[in-house]
């Protein structure tokens, strides 16, 4: 029952005039380009959204989160858990729409669009050149999970 629930409130993440369309739009992407390059025009279009976007000053992980949930939100972007280690920050991207309007399918380079709007926000903030975001792990319908930090060894 709780997977059928979270199908149904996933699917109306993205409304219904545009999810087939999209998903029509990604199966062409998906078929003319490799996965990597789809990621890297996801990303592109993550920055795009960023700069619209713009986050205020936060100066706390805990500022950070609330401001960028509080925006999210308000798009029906779902929301992001920030925890900090020593030496990266985890973001855990909970329901977004990207499954929704193009598929699950498509995680594997959709979530590149996330990953450049966080990359932008912390650029933005005045976060340092040689910290990226990356996706450690392949996503799932639920959550997608970043890492904000150093290259890793």
């Amino acid at each position: 029952v709780e997977n059928a629930v979270f199908s149904h409130l996933s699917e109306r993440l993205c409304s219904a005039q545009w999810r087939d369309v999209l998903a029509a739009f990604a199966d062409e992407l998906a078929q003319d380009l490799t996965t990597q390059r789809l990621r890297t025009f996801m990303r592109r279009a993550g920055h795009q959204f960023a700069t619209i976007h713009a986050l205020p000053a936060a100066a706390s992980v805990e500022e950070l989160q609330q401001a960028i949930n509080t925006l999210l939100r308000g798009l029906d972007w779902g929301w992001v858990d920030i925890s900090e280690s020593d030496d990266h920050l985890t973001l855990r991207h909970f329901c977004a729409p990207l499954s929704a309007a193009f598929g699950v399918k498509h995680l594997t380079w959709s979530t590149g669009f996330l990953e450049g709007v966080y990359e932008l926000w912390m650029r933005q903030l005045g976060a340092d050149t040689e910290l990226h975001v990356t996706q450690p792990q392949p996503a799932d319908a639920q959550v997608v999970v970043y890492r904000f930090g150093r290259a890793s060894a």
